[in-house]
């Protein structure tokens, strides 16, 4: 299993990786793509609208089921990733690097207080 340790981990397996300033970068963890299967399509939050932390922001489908993308933080949403509408299978590639979803700027600093680092979602998922 590849968990990336410079992330920030919320408990329903998405992730938020600090990029500069108050944006972030969010996406699913490899345990949560590897639960859900062969991504085949992605429904990311629209650019300019506002997420809120522990809501649904999106969708993902497997072959097996469709699952909501819950937002790790709050925030604005500044863009998304554009090849997953031709290469969903990029969540399943490379899900803490090319199968980011959106990036976001974060409303709230204080969230990030909240997530949790790599050893404790270790734990959580029983890794």
């Amino acid at each position: 299993m590849s968990l990336s340790a410079d992330c920030l981990y919320h408990t329903e397996h998405t992730w938020v990786k600090q990029i500069e300033g108050d944006e972030v970068l969010i996406g699913v963890s490899y345990f949560a793509q590897d639960t859900l299967g062969d991504i085949v399509e992605v429904s990311c939050p629209i650019v300019g609208s506002t997420i809120t932390c522990g809501a649904p922001c999106g969708t993902l489908e497997s072959r097996k089921t469709v699952s909501d993308l819950i937002a790790p933080i709050s925030g604005v949403i500044i863009e998304i990733n554009k090849t997953l509408g031709s290469e969903p299978f990029l969540i399943n590639d490379d899900p803490h690097g090319k199968g980011w979803i959106a990036r976001v700027r974060i409303i709230d600093q204080e969230e990030l207080n909240h997530l949790i680092d790599l050893n404790k979602y270790k734990s959580i998922i029983g890794f």
